[in-house]
């Protein structure tokens, strides 16, 4: 399958997963708000360029805000964790790493430690981010920052289920040029 094909059929079911499940729930507190939706943007192949990942993101959130009536917030997130990925892969990774040798971020090609802060980086950003614009205003910051740990603990948490139900195979690329 192609990454384009299976890059759309991920962006498709992940919108129709945070849309008609996540948004449905009830809360589960006043302030957890659980979203998946953002992987998408975290397993984009590393071959795309930083202004492509950031159409992307901005795209993707688009949609979203789309169906959930929210007027660019959430593109305005993931516009900003698009934009700031490649810093936090450039990070993670040194420069012969597994940016050249596999298509994706993941486990396989990263690392348990590596992978694990990238997505926790990446997921605290994304969250912090959308409740700072949810509510234009810290407020209470003790409510804020509650806020933004519980959704980002119970994100992160469907992330991991999410990574294991759903593991992504990554083929070692040979012959990189």
């Amino acid at each position: 399958m192609s990454e384009l094909l299976k890059n759309t059929i991920r962006f498709i079911l992940f919108i129709l997963v945070q849309v008609f499940i996540l948004f449905k729930m009830p809360p589960l507190h006043r302030f957890i708000t659980p979203y998946l939706y953002y992987l998408f943007i975290l397993w984009l192949p590393f071959s795309l360029s930083r202004a492509g990942l950031t159409v992307v993101g901005f795209i993707f959130g688009l949609s979203l805000d789309y169906f959930s009536k929210t007027p660019g917030l959430h593109a305005a997130a993931c516009t900003l964790i698009a934009y700031v990925r490649p810093f936090v892969i450039g990070l993670l990774i040194s420069q012969e790493g597994a940016d050249k040798n596999y298509i994706s971020p993941s486990i396989v090609s990263m690392g348990w430690a590596p992978y694990a802060t990238y997505v926790i980086v990446l997921t605290f950003l994304h969250h912090t981010w959308l409740v700072l614009l949810e509510w234009m205003s810290f407020g209470s910051f003790l409510y804020f920052l509650g806020k933004v740990i519980a959704s980002t603990a119970v994100s992160l948490l469907l992330v991991l289920l999410t990574e294991l139900l759903f593991f992504r195979k990554q083929k070692f690329r040979t012959n990189t040029i």
